[in-house]
């Protein structure tokens, strides 16, 4: 039991930095999205991504040969990847970023529902109610504690596209156990950032023969290189971390974070520090994540 725990804890310790690191793409990535196209910059992330995990992998002599059994599953998982970030930069560019924030966070509730029709993994009365005090403290963040911009919420095409995008997200995490079949994680993560790869280069062809790379401006090589290395590699290994030893509904119940840690990279960023009735709403998501802790 004190074994099964501890893996538990490692899986929530991994998705708590999975948010942070995520909530950065989300502020280094809306100061670029304009700039360059949505298939354009995730191929290079992804490409650079799988570089630096193969170059882990090898250095400590993980053998990939072995686990290349039924390569189609990580077609399906890099595909999956793919369609979300892609779609999540192509809403970005006619989504507000409060409503595409509202969209991210239906992720965790869409996992559970995907858990229990992939792996019939079941929600007790306390996760469900985690889940929905965490979607209501994400909320709060997210308008900023003001009930006049969530009542004159509208739902347009941009969140209409990155909400698809987040369906392709909440069924990755539970197809990450479906379809491990033993493989250690820094080799399943390192082929699954190499089908991404693929997957957005034959998606994006055209896009990136037509991006101007030498006349980008340095600040979109800095968010290129941060979604990359951190928003990429290492979140792409955190989350099948954690999904070998949480259920989906757990995993995707840190997305409620998000929004907490983008107020804080905007604050490291010069933005304003919001209101305080905020603190409001990160209150609750804290309150949500310590009962998804108590086992």
């Amino acid at each position: 039991m004190s074994a099964a725990i501890g893996t538990a804890r490692g899986g929530h310790l991994a998705m708590l930095l999975f948010s942070a690191l995520v909530a950065g793409s989300f502020s280094l990535g809306g100061q670029v999205a304009a700039e360059i196209a949505p298939t354009a910059l995730n191929a290079v992330r992804f490409a650079i991504a799988a570089v630096i995990m193969g170059a882990v992998v090898w250095a400590r002599g993980g053998a990939v040969r072995p686990a290349l059994v039924a390569p189609w599953r990580y077609l399906i998982l890099g595909g999956l990847f793919a369609i979300y970030f892609v779609l999540m930069f192509e809403g970005l560019k006619t989504a507000p970023p409060v409503s595409a924030a509202a969209v991210f966070t239906l992720t965790p509730l869409m996992s559970a529902l995907f858990g229990w029709l992939l792996l019939r993994q079941v929600m007790s009365g306390r996760i469900a109610a985690a889940l929905a005090i965490g979607a209501v403290g994400a909320a709060w963040v997210i308008f900023r504690a003001d009930l006049s911009a969530l009542l004159a919420f509208e739902v347009g095409r941009g969140e209409a596209i990155y909400f698809v995008g987040c369906i392709a997200h909440a069924i990755y995490t539970p197809m990450v156990r479906k379809l491990n079949r033993g493989e250690p994680v820094l080799v399943f993560s390192f082929l699954t950032l190499v089908a991404c790869a693929a997957c957005i280069a034959v998606w994006g062809v055209g896009d990136i023969a037509a991006t101007d790379w030498a006349g980008l401006r340095p600040m979109v090589w800095v968010a290129i290189g941060y979604v990359a290395i951190f928003a990429s590699a290492a979140t792409v290994f955190l989350i099948q971390f954690a999904s070998m030893r949480l259920p989906s509904s757990k995993v995707m119940a840190y997305t409620y974070l998000t929004p907490t840690w983008v107020i804080l990279w905007e604050i490291a960023l010069g933005q304003p520090v919001p209101g305080g009735l905020v603190l409001v709403g990160i209150g609750l998501t804290v309150l949500a994540l310590a009962m998804l802790l108590k086992e």
